[in-house]
């Protein structure tokens, strides 16, 4: 994707939602004992600094290992050191990629998530520069009907 600056979040009023007493169970179901707990403000929640903070679409499938997938909201923080093992925005030759930074052998590589992908290994000739550091992944839970996990 050809580099070009996305506008950072423009917030003007919390988001409020109804936030549950309790975590809910992910093995056997726990009864439930009250239905409110207070409000939770997303944008308090997910967003650090707003003039910091951009959504990006995801496209492509070289990311689907770290649970990114085509169409995705990616929210990315500029604001947030791109440390090895984090997930960023980088503009590699003048093009945009999402990949998971490394280093390997003093060389810094982002690490594609998907083993039919490769991953991008930075050369002294490759221009690099990490644009920001994925924060959340944003996608609605897929529909599947009569499949259970291998066991």
């Amino acid at each position: 994707m050809q580099a070009s600056q996305p506008e950072p979040l423009a917030l003007t009023e919390p988001l409020m939602l109804p936030l549950a007493p309790e975590a809910v169970a992910c093995g056997f179901p726990s009864p439930a004992e009250g239905y409110w707990a207070g409000d939770l403000d997303l944008i308090q929640y997910m967003v650090r600094d707003p003039t910091c903070t951009f959504i990006w679409r995801a496209a492509g499938h070289s990311m689907t290992g770290a649970g990114i997938n085509d169409g995705d909201l990616l929210l990315v923080d500029r604001g947030i050191d791109p440390v090895p093992g984090k997930i960023v925005i980088a503009v590699v030759d003048g093009e945009y990629t999402v990949k998971r930074l490394d280093v390997i052998r003093g060389r810094a590589v982002l690490l594609a998530e998907n083993l039919d992908y490769s991953d991008i290994v930075l050369h002294e000739h490759t221009e690099m520069t990490v644009w920001g550091v994925v924060t959340w992944i944003l996608h609605a839970p897929k529909i599947r009907r009569g499949v259970r996990p291998r066991r």
